[in-house]
């Protein structure tokens, strides 16, 4: 009996077809790993035809620095890494607790770090980390302040870089409360009312953290959903404007550079 002619394999589709080899390069063969990176560049450039991203990235990340920038200037995005790093510990932790007070709330975080798969190591990683995103935004702060970046035409970043710090006080105020344990309970007393003794607004602040005269059940979840939405919500639109403005203004050269170039400025002046 005659063997059937085998039919021919339908044609690759063109955007799915490798790109001719460039002289010089191999034998015309297409190994599996340049497969699959063709095939990211793809779908990059697909996603980028329609939503032309690469120009804002390029906007951000391709700009001009100014000479004798040195290590000082990675505080912000230490800070920033910081942020990112607590938002996602954060939400692992989110995903066990219960702002109960009647021993729900201490019962998840020792559930989280006595049982949970490496629970004990996210905790700490968020529970650090808030400390380490204090002291960075400090330096960050004192680093824009003596080297003068603060002065125009950034004035309105400095009073972002104020606001998030501000926030960042905020969020590690309402966190040291969750785990509902004496220290926090009483810890968290006392700050509410030394916030209760500022001027004009101090009772009524005090009276929205406590969500009403004295502490109760809906205190513990409103510091909660301050600590989980509010604040992090904030942050995050304002790290984002803070951004923008450092990207479009630039940064500042370090003050000792200025000082070289001030007499030079005198002369060609004079």
């Amino acid at each position: 009996m005659p063997k059937m002619p085998k039919l021919p394999a339908p044609p690759v589709p063109g955007p799915l077809q490798a790109p001719p080899p460039r002289p010089g390069e191999g034998n015309g063969t297409v190994r599996p790993h340049e497969h699959a990176a063709n095939a990211g560049i793809t779908v990059v450039d697909w996603v980028d035809e329609r939503t032309s991203l690469s120009g804002a990235a390029r906007w951000m990340m391709f700009r001009k620095v100014p000479k004798g920038t040195n290590w000082f200037y990675t505080l912000g995005s230490a800070t920033m890494f910081a942020f990112l790093s607590q938002a996602v510990t954060g939400v692992f932790l989110a995903m066990f607790y219960r702002p109960d007070v009647s021993g729900g709330a201490y019962e998840s975080i020792r559930y989280v770090t006595n049982d949970v798969f490496l629970g004990a190591f996210v905790r700490g990683m968020h529970k650090w980390g808030a400390s380490v995103m204090v002291v960075l935004v400090f330096l960050h702060m004192g680093r824009t302040f003596f080297f003068g970046a603060y002065k125009y035409p950034r004035e309105l970043n400095w009073v972002i870089g104020v606001a998030l710090l501000i926030l960042t006080m905020v969020m590690s105020f309402t966190g040291y409360l969750l785990p509902f344990d004496e220290r926090a309970y009483w810890a968290t007393i006392v700050g509410v009312n030394i916030n209760g003794t500022g001027p004009l607004i101090g009772p009524y602040l005090s009276d929205f953290l406590r969500a009403g005269p004295e502490f109760g059940a809906t205190t513990l979840s409103r510091f909660y959903a301050i600590h989980m939405l509010l604040v992090p919500g904030l942050i995050a639109a304002l790290l984002g404007a803070h951004l923008y403005l450092v990207a479009k203004l630039g940064t500042t050269a370090p003050p000792w550079l200025k000082a070289k170039k001030d007499p030079e400025l005198r002369k060609t002046e004079a």
